[in-house]
């Protein structure tokens, strides 16, 4: 066996190990908990971009209604 051969061996004994952390053993790991907390930051994204949009609708409407109240007088 190479050098070459070897390393590579042993890379995927490394990549081997990793990905069983990450995937866990029949139980949730970590990979599940990571999509949770990723399901969790998009709701919460998601309602931050909903607030800006009715805040915005809402100041929008609030400088309408003063540029018609100054332009009647």
């Amino acid at each position: 066996m190479t050098d070459f051969e070897s390393q590579v061996l042993a890379q995927l004994s490394v990549l081997k190990m990793q990905m069983e952390q990450l995937m866990g053993i029949g139980q949730p790991g970590r990979l599940n908990q990571l999509e949770m907390r990723v399901d969790s930051h998009e709701r919460s994204v998601q309602r931050l971009k909903g607030l800006a949009a009715a805040f915005g609708a809402l100041l929008t409407m609030a400088h309408v209604a003063i540029a018609w109240v100054v332009g009647k007088r």
